[in-house]
């Protein structure tokens, strides 16, 4: 694998921050500090009570830099100064140094390991986040699956782009790690500082196949004709941002951690209950359009006070850090597996912002019983979409699903052998990584040519369907479909007869979003 790295050329960056004096603040234009991305420099608030809290760019951080709430730090007599910080390593390594806190992702987290535990919840995308084909120039790239035949042709190494230290590259990680035939290694990697260049590269370089965007982005990249084969909507916990406190702050300052905390989610809480206020913030802090706020917004679900503490409480984050971290160490990123996840977090500093959100619920529940369930956390869960096995064997496909393992049958037979079950428990798992609303999996079944190809679709048929029937009974929430192929899709370069050709394929297949 190539890897190239381009950065940003040297931009003036002319936007709204806040810059407060003893409790009062003032507008004031950021400076361009000859850096290579525009960087936010604000603060707000009282100086002797500031935290210094490092993010970036990202619309799910906009809150640390939105009016309304500096006017709240303000009036509470806090204080905040807020700085981008584009490099991760560098964003991790400051904290208890320069930064008192950091946004971040729960990947990226993990994977630089600051002195700190994470002590709040910002968001997780639904969609912000999406793997795109470049359809427009490759008219034959619809799925993952096509990638092979694409290069075949291609006169050059194909190229993916992504923006690094993002959740950009986490997909790209899970790509690596879930789907055959595609690996890393195969492609020259062109790592960007920002999704606008990515989707500049996506149109402008013929041999970019493959481009991973956020909104708005995706949107244009969509409507351009190229195609979107996956996004964090499918994969909806994948990309988690989190609110990670220094442990100097938790021991010396608790008070400050918790009134920050507790002032964040009852902003958060009301842009909840205002999806237009949350549309013109982020449009207003990235100087986008009404259509491209909207679509970014959409990609992004806010946590709640009350649903950071059923995650925290609940187990859900631990179980998260520990499917985040087996990723991580699965692509060489981190030396283990995360031994102890919640020694990682700690509810302690978002219980006043729960009991203030509690009483809100209970003020508003009679009258306007949705909201109430959304302030809960009790968010519409989603659903198998209502697809019959046709639909789903003619759905496009997103691509194969690499399976850890082996799945095998007793020559002639349709009866699970050898440590097939174990695999098959590991995949059930990570199948149920996807969202059943949009995703789907068509089991299909293959034999090597002995014998007759009525006996042998048959028996490829009844072998797809006790995997299919297996998967199921571990409770596999998106909709299986078995299909048999018999001995007809013969696998290229490999002797016909050969125990090889004897195959299960879990093609994973787009039936929604």
């Amino acid at each position: 694998m190539t890897v190239k790295r381009k950065g940003l050329p040297p931009i003036a960056y002319i936007g709204a921050a806040l810059l407060v004096f003893g409790g009062g603040y003032m507008g004031l234009n950021a400076i361009n500090l000859g850096a290579p991305a525009p960087l936010n420099q604000l603060a707000y608030g009282n100086e002797a009570r500031q935290l210094t809290v490092l993010g970036d760019t990202f619309s799910g951080y906009s809150t640390l830099r939105a009016d309304p709430f500096a006017a709240k730090i303000t009036q509470a007599d806090l204080g905040i100064r807020y700085q981008d910080e584009f490099d991760q390593a560098a964003r991790a390594k400051a904290l208890g140094q320069k930064a008192d806190i950091i946004v971040t992702t729960l990947d990226q987290y993990l994977k630089h390991q600051p002195q700190g535990r994470i002590v709040g919840l910002i968001d997780k995308t639904v969609g912000a986040d999406a793997v795109v084909l470049n359809t427009q120039q490759y008219l034959e790239l619809k799925g993952l699956n096509d990638i092979a035949k694409v290069r075949a042709s291609a006169s050059a190494p194909l190229k993916l782009v992504y923006s690094a230290g993002t959740p950009s590259e986490y997909l790209a990680k899970l790509l690596d790690l879930k789907f055959e035939g595609l690996s890393l290694s195969d492609f020259e990697v062109v790592e960007v500082e920002e999704s606008t260049q990515a989707y500049e590269l996506l149109k402008s370089d013929a041999g970019v196949a493959i481009a991973i965007l956020w909104e708005p982005f995706v949107s244009k990249a969509r409507k351009e004709g190229n195609t979107v084969v996956l996004s964090s909507s499918d994969v909806p916990d994948a990309i988690i941002d989190v609110i990670v406190a220094s442990n100097q702050l938790i021991q010396n300052r608790p008070e400050d951690l918790s009134q920050f905390l507790t002032l964040y989610y009852q902003h958060a809480d009301q842009l909840i209950r205002d999806s237009s206020a949350l549309s013109q913030q982020i449009g207003k802090d990235g100087n986008l359009s009404t259509q491209d706020a909207t679509s970014v917004s959409k990609g992004i679900d806010f946590f709640t006070a009350l649903e950071s503490h059923q995650w925290m409480n609940a187990g859900t984050l631990a179980k998260r850090i520990e499917a985040t971290s087996a990723v991580l160490s699965l692509t060489g990123e981190t030396a283990g597996l995360v031994q102890n996840p919640r020694a990682l977090y700690t509810q302690d500093f978002i219980a006043q912002a729960v009991t203030n959100s509690e009483q809100l619920v209970a003020s508003i529940a009679a009258t306007d019983p949705e909201l109430a369930k959304v302030l809960r956390g009790q968010k519409s869960s989603t659903t198998k979409a209502q697809v019959t096995p046709q639909q789903i064997q003619s759905a496009p496909q997103v691509g194969n699903f690499k399976v850890r393992g082996e799945v095998k049958f007793a020559t002639g037979s349709a009866v699970l052998s050898g440590d097939s079950q174990s695999t098959l428990k590991a995949l059930a798992q990570e199948i149920n990584e996807f969202n059943p609303s949009t995703i789907a999996v068509n089991v299909v079944g293959h034999t090597s040519k002995t014998g007759s190809a009525a006996t042998n679709q048959t028996l490829s048929q009844q072998r797809a369907q006790v995997v299919a029937n297996f998967l199921r009974s571990q409770g596999v929430r998106p909709n299986l479909v078995a299909e048999g192929k018999g001995f007809s899709a013969q696998l290229p370069g490999v002797d016909p007869a050969s125990p090889a050709q004897q195959r299960t394929e879990i093609q994973l297949r787009r039936v929604g979003g």
